[in-house]
Order: C-alpha cells, then sequence, then structure tokens
C-alpha cells in the first residue's frame, strides 16, 4: 500500500517540473499548458481519490487488525477456558482415578477381610478337632494313670501287710534259727538264718508284742475305725523298698520252702525228744467237750517248747484279731480271738503245745491269712475305682465345652 502511494506522488513532481521547464521555453504553447494543467487537475483528482482510497484501506486495514487482536484476545480468553476446562476435565478424571482406586483397594480389602474370616474359621475348626483330640488323648492319658495308680497302689502294701511281713519274717528268722540248733537242713539252714535274723533280729520279742498289741486292741474295740484308716496309709514312693510287694511274696516263698522241708515239724519233733520222761496226771475240763471232766496226760514242757508255745500263741492271737477287724470267718473269728486272749500270760502246758498246733493247722485251713490279703485288696481298689468315676465327670464337661 506505501508504494502504490508514493509513485504518483513522484510522477507529479515530475510532470510539474516537465511543464515548468516547457513554460520557461514555450511560453506560448498556451493550449498544451492548459491540456496539461486539466491532466494534471485529473491526475490530481485520481491523486485523491486514490489516497482517500488508502485511507478507507488504512481505516480498514486498522479495523482488521482490531478485529483480528480482538479475535486474538478471544482466541487468548477461548484457549485459557479451554485449558482451564481441561485442568476440570484432568482433575475430576484423576478424582475419579483415585476413588477408583480406592474402590478397588477397598473390594481387594473385602475381599482379603473375607479370606481371612474364611482362613479363620478353618482354623477354629482344626483348633477344635485338634480340642476334641487332645481331650480324647486326655482321656486316655488319665485312664492309663489311673491304671498305673491302682497298679502302683497294689504293689505297695497297706501298714497291716507290711506288719504281716515283718512278723512272718520273725517267724522265719525263728525256726531257721531253732533249725540250726537242733540240726535241721544243715546245709542250708545257717544261711536261712542269717538272712532271715538280718531282716528280723528280735523275731521272738516283735511276735509277742504284736500279741500284746492284738490283745490290747480287742479290749480298745471302739477305736477300730481310726485305726483301721491310720492302717491304710501308705509311702506311694516306696516302690523299691520294704514296702513292696516283693517283700510279701519274699516271705510267702520263704515260708513254703520252710514248710516244703518240713522245719517246723522237725523243730516240734526235736522238742519231743528232748522233753523229760515225766508225765503229769490231772483232770481237765474242756469247755468245748460235752461230758465229765476227762483224765488227760500232759507232760512237762522244756523252757524252749513253752517259748515256742507262747510265740505261736500271739501269732493266733494276732491273725484272728485282724480277721476279726476285717469281718473274716465272722462266727467263730471273736471266739477264736477270745479263746487265744485267755491263754495268754498263763505257764504253757502240753496240752497248750497240742491246742497251738491245732490252732495253726486251722489258721491254714481256713486260709485266714489268704482271706486278709484279699480284703486288704479290696480296700486298695475301692479308692482307685472312686478316682477314675470321679475323673469322668470332668472329662465330659471339658468336651462338650
Amino acid at each position: 500500500m506505501a508504494a502504490i502511494l508514493i509513485f504518483p506522488l513522484l510522477t507529479c513532481c515530475r510532470i510539474t517540473s516537465n511543464v515548468g521547464h516547457m513554460d520557461s521555453k514555450d511560453t506560448g504553447n498556451q493550449r498544451e499548458a492548459s491540456a496539461l494543467r486539466d491532466e494534471l487537475d485529473m491526475l490530481q483528482e485520481e491523486n485523491e481519490i486514490i489516497l482517500d482510497k488508502l485511507r478507507h484501506a488504512d481505516e480498514k486495514r486498522e479495523e482488521a487488525e482490531a478485529r483480528a487482536r480482538e479475535l486474538e484476545k478471544q482466541v487468548a480468553a477461548l484457549g485459557e477456558g479451554v485449558s482451564l476446562e481441561a485442568k476440570l476435565l484432568s482433575r475430576k478424571e484423576a478424582a475419579l482415578r483415585q476413588r477408583e482406586a480406592a474402590l478397588k483397594a477397598a473390594k481387594q480389602t473385602k475381599d482379603g477381610r473375607e479370606e481371612e474370616i474364611a482362613a479363620l474359621h478353618v482354623e477354629i475348626e482344626n483348633l477344635k478337632d485338634d480340642t476334641a483330640s487332645t481331650l480324647e488323648q486326655l482321656q486316655e492319658a488319665e485312664t492309663e494313670a489311673n491304671a498305673l495308680r491302682t497298679m502302683t497302689q497294689r504293689m505297695i502294701l497297706t501298714h497291716e501287710e507290711m506288719e504281716e511281713v515283718v512278723l512272718k519274717r520273725c517267724w522265719l528268722a525263728r525256726y531257721w534259727g531253732l533249725a540250726v540248733q537242733h540240726g535241721i537242713c544243715a546245709d542250708i539252714a545257717v544261711s536261712k538264718h542269717e538272712h532271715w535274723s538280718s531282716l528280723a533280729p528280735l523275731p521272738f520279742e516283735v511276735v509277742i508284742s504284736a500279741g500284746q498289741k492284738a490283745k490290747e486292741d480287742s479290749w480298745n474295740s471302739g477305736n477300730d475305725n481310726s485305726d483301721m484308716r491310720s492302717k491304710l496309709v501308705r509311702d506311694l514312693n516306696d516302690l523299691t523298698g520294704e514296702g513292696n510287694i516283693e517283700s510279701m511274696l519274699s516271705v510267702e516263698m520263704g515260708l513254703r520252702e520252710l514248710a516244703s522241708l518240713k522245719v517246723e515239724d522237725a523243730v516240734v519233733l526235736a522238742f519231743g525228744q528232748q522233753r523229760r520222761p515225766n508225765l503229769v496226771r490231772h483232770f481237765s475240763s474242756d469247755p468245748k467237750s460235752l461230758g465229765e471232766p476227762k483224765l488227760m496226760e500232759a507232760f512237762e514242757l522244756s523252757p524252749e517248747e513253752s517259748e515256742d508255745i507262747i510265740f505261736k500263741q500271739a501269732w493266733l492271737t494276732y491273725f484272728w484279731r485282724r480277721a476279726k477287724a476285717h469281718g473274716v470267718e465272722e462266727d467263730i473269728a471273736e471266739e477264736r480271738l477270745q479263746f487265744w486272749i485267755s491263754r495268754t500270760g498263763q505257764s504253757p502246758t502240753s496240752h497248750d503245745a497240742v491246742d497251738v498246733e491245732r490252732g495253726l493247722t486251722e489258721l491254714r485251713k481256713l486260709g485266714i491269712e489268704q482271706q486278709l490279703w484279699e480284703a486288704s485288696r479290696k480296700e486298695i481298689d475301692q479308692p482307685a475305682s472312686a478316682s477314675v468315676t470321679n475323673t469322668r465327670p470332668a472329662a465330659e464337661s471339658e468336651t462338650s465345652l
């Protein structure tokens, strides 16, 4: 646009200079000059028209530029709006993504919790099974423990049974000692006497003391229950000591050996051979027999025989006292006990010798010692069975829980 405006101006200047030059040279050519002036006027008019157009064009250009700037502003504003909206959309999208991630995490957490709860249920069921199995094993262990406890209790002697062991050791020590004195079973008598006398160094005194105690107990029969309870106390730790069942088995084997070798009979026979041949005739009234008193022969006893009779009387008194206490042979126990108590403290006669031998035979035939053993074992079994029944309800209550 600037080049177009400059070109007419230059042309006008040149024409004006040419006209002036021509006027100076040829002032007379008026027509040409007027024509040129007319032409100049026309050119000036055209130039003005062109200038007007140029001004209009400039104005339009300015308006266009203003519109362009306005449009640019609008575009810029629109771009800012679009970018703001884009930012808002991106923020919304980010928020949506965060929410989606939170939902996924919550879902995973829920699924994880459900899996954890399911695992806990399984674990609880396993624990219940384990508990039931453990209770079962506990019941089996308690049953086994009760069985072992019962067996242990049966292996341990009561106080009365231990007393019996001591007395039987005294019996063995005494009669093996008499066998040594009278040369009976000389090949083994010395070793047997040494063995049993080491366990019962005072056989006569111990048996006499037991007979005296039985006599006193029969007079103080009101204390039977407390005495029986005290005699049932056992030391459960004495499995390897003197209070175990092996001690009873040992003395029983010793007594059987003594009987099989007939040592007692041989001792009685030796006493008879050494007895004085004096006979004493006297009348004796037997309370067990009917009729008139009978004339009976009595031998004068040696000190050894008298001592042996006293020993056996104390033995019989002791066992009949225990028989009465345990209800063994109830129909005759009281009578036999009183009979042997009445014989103690008196000087023995040959009739007493016969009576004690009959009494010992009766004791063996009736199996008094065996019956006392069985009665004592029953007393041991009863507390054990009671403990077993007491443990069952506790185990059942734990299983129900």
